[in-house]
């Protein structure tokens, strides 16, 4: 069995359970090693529970199968670690908590999700005292795969040369096996956003923005306290310790700083980004503001308004985005979009556009213009785009889990 037929996760978080699940359903990888990092329960059949049931998905067997499915778990070797899930070998580490001390290499893994959000450092040594996503290589692996943004720097190279961030349908293309051994899948928000603006950015009509901006609508993620806590030493955002589950809280998002390592062009565009967390398990929303310079038509209409907007996703859902950008025009809600297998939703029905003029002074004896013209009238359209995103499996689950097919068939 190669190298790269062994998948290693490490982290049975969220995403981390996820990812398992989204690779025992394909036939990228034969056997999956997966580092809990400590005891679960009181034996193995505490973690195999764990594994097939889910709050938000419910059990594994229907997601692979459907409702004709049958749960097939089985804890072959307690002391190994050893599971049989829906036939595939599935070996649980439960020792090491710094990634250096996982034994990868005695696994024959080469390819490593990182899966527990702590280790987004690429500049981080292997040895840092508490721990470092290059441990990993350390380890053994070849290739890292971050399920999450690095952890970048304002002042100098925001990554070194060795790290990169790819999102599957953007930009996986570009992964080199020679220099890349960090790679970052983005985060749930920047990989939805991401295939909102290529369509737009890719066409000529639309390409040449004024500015733009997006607020998301977001499930709570698990490093939100079920009740209020004490907030943690340093922190300043104090919202963050208020309780998920009975509140809408304003915060954050790091979407447009990593779109901007994706699609360099948004940096000309003074994109700004913000977030709203909202107590549902999962399904988000981003909704997308525009702003362009159109042209009136003979007919009163605008060049860059609603239609062409929605024309545009149309064409790229049917066109070079299809499988991974939907669009609808159905009137959904977030149920609707769960487990919904996109990158993003695009709510066509709820597109909207309005268009305004901004008069700009003209400087006296300006070439092309009239002496006696002292101001030109500019239309402008702003654009409000929604698109829903699962944002833990449909969404960006299933999009790392093909950027990780693609390094793994490309290392």
């Amino acid at each position: 069995m190669g190298a790269q037929r062994t998948l290693g996760i490490n982290g049975l978080g969220r995403i981390g359970k996820l990812t398992l699940w989204h690779h025992l359903g394909g036939d990228d990888f034969d056997r999956i090693v997966v580092n809990l990092g400590r005891q679960a329960g009181t034996s193995l059949d505490a973690l195999a529970q764990y594994i097939v049931k889910d709050t938000t998905y419910g059990p594994l067997h229907r997601f692979l199968h459907g409702h004709a499915g049958v749960r097939d778990i089985e804890v072959v070797d307690e002391e190994r670690g050893l599971l049989r899930v829906h036939g595939k070998d599935v070996v649980v580490l439960r020792t090491a908590r710094d990634p250096r001390d996982i034994g990868w290499r005695d696994h024959g893994v080469a390819l490593v999700v990182e899966c527990t959000g702590r280790f987004r450092d690429p500049f981080k040594e292997p040895d840092d005292p508490k721990g470092s996503i290059r441990g990993h290589l350390v380890a053994g692996a070849r290739v890292v795969v971050n399920s999450s943004a690095f952890k970048g720097r304002t002042q100098g190279p925001a990554l070194p040369d060795d790290a990169a961030l790819f999102i599957n349908g953007i930009n996986e293309f570009e992964f080199d096996p020679a220099t890349h051994k960090l790679v970052s899948a983005a985060s749930c928000t920047t990989t939805a956003l991401a295939h909102m603006m290529r369509p737009l950015l890719d066409r000529e009509l639309t390409r040449n923005m004024i500015t733009a901006g997006m607020s998301t609508v977001h499930a709570v993620t698990p490093t939100q306290p079920v009740l209020d806590t004490v907030p943690k030493a340093g922190a300043t955002d104090l919202r963050k310790s208020r309780g998920a589950m009975g509140n809408v809280i304003l915060t954050s998002t790091n979407a447009a700083a990593a779109l901007e390592l994706v699609m360099p062009e948004i940096a000309e565009i003074g994109f700004m980004a913000d977030s709203v967390r909202i107590p549902t398990n999962s399904v988000s929303l981003i909704i997308l503001n525009v702003t362009f310079q159109s042209e009136r038509l003979p007919d009163g209409s605008v060049t860059v308004g609603r239609d062409a907007i929605n024309a545009i996703y149309r064409e790229a859902a049917e066109g070079e985005a299809r499988g991974l950008l939907v669009f609808s025009e159905e009137q959904n809600v977030s149920a609707d979009m769960l487990g919904e297998n996109a990158a993003v939703v695009i709510e066509g029905v709820e597109t909207h556009s309005r268009t305004g003029f901004m008069s700009l002074k003209v400087p006296p004896g300006s070439p092309g213009m009239s002496p006696e013209c002292e101001s030109v009238r500019i239309p402008l359209t702003h654009v409000k785009v929604f698109g829903w995103y699962d944002n833990e499996m449909g969404s960006y689950t299933h999009r790392m889990g093909e950027l990780t097919a693609h390094v793994a068939r490309n290392m």
